[in-house]
C-alpha cells in the first residue's frame, strides 16, 4: 500500500480516492444489506496488486462510530429543527433594521439549511443518528408537493394571457438548456470543475440545481435522491443554488424601479397588468376563508391518502422497471416514482373542489412540510467541502445569463411587460418562496399571481430537472 500513489476505496455504491488510508468506519447499512468491500492500490493512474505487507490486516465491524453526536435522539433532533425554523421565520418577519439587515445579506432559506449544518459540523446532532431525513422525504415531501400543487387554477393562469404563460415557459427552457451550455462551456475551460464519476459526478449536484431553478425546494430534493448525488458535496451546490438566485433577484428588484422605461424599450403594453389586478383579486376572494377543523382533517386525508397512493403504486411501478429494465434506469426508482405520481395526484385535484382548501390553508401546511425537509437536508450537509470547487459559482452564474438573455430577447420579440419576464423568471427561479415577492413588488394585488405561476412550476420542475440532468450528462466531460 506504500508504494501506491492513491488508494480506491469502494464500500457498495459509494467510493472515495484517498492517498493513505488510517481506520475506515462505515455505518451498517441494515442487518439485511449485503457489504461489498473494495480497495484498490493504484501507482501511476493503474491498478497494482497487493505484493508484499508487513503486519497483520484486520477488517473490524464496530457497533458504532468512534465519535458520537451530542445529541442523537430523533425526538430531541426534531424539536432542535422546528424551533430553528420558528427563530428564523419569525426573526424575519420582523420589522427591526438589524434583522432586515441581516436577512438582506444572508436570505433566510439559506440559514434554513446551514444552521442545522452548522450543527453537524460541530457534532452537535448527527444525521446518520437519526432517521428524519427518510420520515421528511417519503412522507413530507409528497405531502408538500401535493398541497402546493392542489391550488394550481389552470384557467386563471390561462386568463393571465398568452404572453404570461410564454414568458414563463421561457425561463423554463432557459434554465434546462442553460445548465447544458453551462456544463458545456466549461468542459473546455475547466473540465474538473464539471466532470467526475460515480455519485461525485458534478451533473448530478447540477441536476439538484435544475430541480430548484425550475420548481423548488421539493424538487430539488427528488433530483438529489433520484442521481444519488454524494450528500457530503451538497452543501456546495446548495451555496451555488442560493448566491446566484438570490444575485438575479436582486437585478430583477432594481428593475423593478426602472419597470416603466424597461417596458418602453420592450415596447409593452403594460395595460394589461390593470387588467390582471382585478382578476387576482376576485380569485383572492373567492377562495379566502376562515378555516376549521373539518378543513384541516379534510386536508390531512387528502394529503396522506395521497402519500399512501404514491407509494402503493410506486412500489409496483419501480419494481416493474427493475425487474424488465435493471437498477441503472430512472424508471426504477421507487422514490421518482413517488415523486411523479405525488405531483399527478395533487394536479388532478387541481381541476376537482379540493383546489378550494387552498383557502383553508393548503398552501401553507405544505410550506410548514417542506421547510422541515430542509432543514433535514441542511443537517446532513458538510459545509466544509462547500468551497471544494469555487469556478462551480461561475458555472451557476453563465447558467443564469442564459436563462436571463433568452427571457430579454424573447420579451423583447413578443413585446411582454417587465411584469411577465420577472414573474415568470421568479416563478422558475425562486419558486413559491420569490416568485410572490417580486410580484408584490409591482403590486401587492398581484402577489397570487407568482404564487400561481410558481405552482405551475412546482408540477413541471421534476420534469423539467430531469430533462436538464440527462442533457447535461450528455455534454459534461
Amino acid at each position: 500500500m506504500k508504494r501506491a500513489d492513491k488508494i480506491h476505496i469502494i464500500f457498495n455504491e459509494d467510493s472515495l480516492v484517498v492517498e493513505e488510508v488510517g481506520n475506515i468506519f462505515y455505518k451498517n447499512p441494515g442487518p439485511e444489506e449485503i457489504i461489498h468491500l473494495n480497495i484498490i492500490p493504484i501507482k501511476n493512474g493503474e491498478h497494482i496488486k497487493f505484493t508484499e505487507h508487513a503486519g497483520a490486516s484486520k477488517i473490524s465491524f464496530l457497533a458504532k462510530k468512534p465519535k458520537t453526536a451530542l445529541i442523537t435522539d430523533d425526538r430531541i433532533v426534531l424539536g432542535i429543527l422546528a424551533v430553528i425554523l420558528a427563530l428564523i421565520f419569525y426573526t424575519s418577519g420582523l420589522n427591526k433594521k438589524s434583522w432586515k439587515r441581516l436577512y438582506t445579506v444572508i436570505p433566510a432559506l439559506f440559514l434554513c439549511y446551514m444552521v442545522p449544518a452548522v450543527l453537524t459540523s460541530f457534532n452537535v446532532i448527527d444525521p446518520t443518528a437519526t432517521n428524519l431525513y427518510y420520515m421528511a422525504s417519503r412522507y413530507l415531501l409528497p405531502g408538500s408537493l401535493i398541497l402546493l400543487i392542489l391550488s394550481a387554477d389552470i384557467k386563471s393562469l390561462l386568463g393571465l394571457g398568452s404572453k404570461s404563460l410564454i414568458m414563463f415557459f421561457t425561463g423554463t427552457i432557459g434554465i434546462i438548456v442553460g445548465g447544458v451550455f453551462a456544463v458545456w462551456i466549461f468542459s473546455y475551460i475547466s473540465p474538473e470543475t464539471v466532470g467526475g464519476t460515480g455519485n461525485e459526478a458534478t451533473w448530478r449536484g447540477l441536476a439538484t440545481i435544475a430541480g430548484s431553478w425550475i420548481g423548488g425546494g421539493a424538487n430539488q430534493t427528488a433530483m438529489l435522491e433520484t442521481y444519488n448525488y454524494k450528500e457530503t458535496l451538497f452543501g456546495g451546490m446548495i451555496l451555488v443554488d442560493i448566491v446566484v438566485a438570490n444575485i438575479w433577484m436582486a437585478i430583477i428588484l432594481f428593475g423593478i424601479s426602472k419597470k416603466a422605461k424597461i417596458d418602453r424599450w420592450l415596447k409593452a403594453d403594460s395595460s394589461a397588468i390593470d387588467e390582471l389586478v382585478v382578476k387576482v383579486e376576485d380569485f383572492q376572494s373567492s377562495v379566502q376563508r376562515k378555516s376549521n377543523l373539518t378543513d384541516l382533517m379534510v386536508i390531512t386525508g387528502l394529503v396522506f391518502g395521497g402519500v399512501a397512493l404514491a407509494h402503493f403504486l410506486g412500489g409496483y411501478l419501480s419494481a416493474f422497471f427493475l425487474e424488465n429494465y435493471g437498477k441503472g434506469s430512472t424508471f426504477s426508482s421507487q422514490f421518482f416514482w413517488m415523486v411523479v405520481i405525488s405531483t399527478i395526484y395533487g394536479f388532478t385535484l387541481s381541476f376537482t373542489r379540493a383546489k378550494n382548501y387552498e383557502g383553508a390553508g393548503a398552501s401553507k401546511i405544505g410550506s410548514v412540510f417542506l421547510y422541515i425537509l430542509v432543514a433535514t437536508i441542511g443537517m446532513k450537509v458538510d459545509i466544509t467541502q462547500i468551497f471544494d470547487k469555487p469556478l462551480l459559482i461561475f458555472v451557476g452564474l453563465i447558467w443564469m445569463a442564459f436563462h436571463a438573455i433568452l427571457l430579454i430577447v424573447v420579451a423583447k420579440l413578443i413585446r411582454a411587460p417587465f411584469f411577465f419576464l420577472a414573474v415568470g423568471s421568479q416563478a422558475n427561479v425562486g419558486g413559491a418562496a420569490s416568485a410572490p415577492i417580486v410580484a408584490n413588488a409591482f403590486h401587492p394585488a398581484l402577489t397570487t399571481v407568482g404564487v400561481l405561476m410558481a405552482v405551475v412550476g412546482y408540477f413541471i420542475g421534476t420534469f423539467g430537472a430531469f430533462t436538464a440532468a440527462e442533457l447535461m450528462r450528455l455534454v459534461a466531460p
